[in-house]
């Protein structure tokens, strides 16, 4: 069973080249880590929207989804990661992530990543922030696409999922 971990805070073509690079290999478990994570700028959507997210972007293609609470313990997180996801292949492009596993005896399939700086969650979601402040529904679809697969960028605005992040930036001191 190949295994891809991830918050997806939001499911990108980072994490979309990563999950193909795993189905291709086989069985694939895509585990959503920081399950609890309580919603902030750096967690804008709950675990059962990243797995609406991801199942959008999957269609028919067959993957298991489990959700993983954080525990904030690096050490023992493999142990407690494996109990969600079982044993298997961990694929990754995740420097720190490989070496946690690999420290376990899990079997590395290290994905190398093109553009990866583009695909970092934080930059996605700064763009989103940005796009939340636009209700040009076709100029935000235009801009997400080139970072998210189009299937989760259709997710996104039919669930009105970018509205949050404006929400929760009120009050914040902005630059520019």
């Amino acid at each position: 069973m190949n295994i891809v971990l991830g918050r997806f805070q939001p499911f990108h073509k980072g994490h979309a080249y990563l999950v193909n690079a795993a189905l291709e290999l086989g069985p694939t478990i895509i585990a959503i880590g920081s399950s609890e994570a309580e919603l902030s700028l750096d967690n804008p959507w709950t675990a059962s929207e990243r797995e609406a997210m991801i199942q959008a972007w999957l269609g028919e293609r067959d993957a298991k989804i489990v959700q993983i609470p954080d525990i904030n313990d690096p050490p023992n997180w493999v142990a407690h990661a494996t109990e969600y996801h079982g044993k298997g292949t961990l694929v990754t492009s995740d420097v720190s992530t490989r070496e946690l596993y690999e420290k376990s005896g899990f079997k590395i399939e290290w994905v190398d990543l093109s553009h990866r700086e583009s695909f970092e969650g934080w930059r996605v979601r700064v763009t989103l922030k940005m796009l939340s402040t636009v209700y040009e529904v076709d100029a935000q679809k235009e801009v997400m696409s080139a970072s998210i697969p189009l299937d989760v960028v259709n997710w996104l605005t039919d669930n009105d999922a970018l509205h949050r992040l404006y929400s929760m930036s009120q009050g914040l001191e902005h630059a520019g």
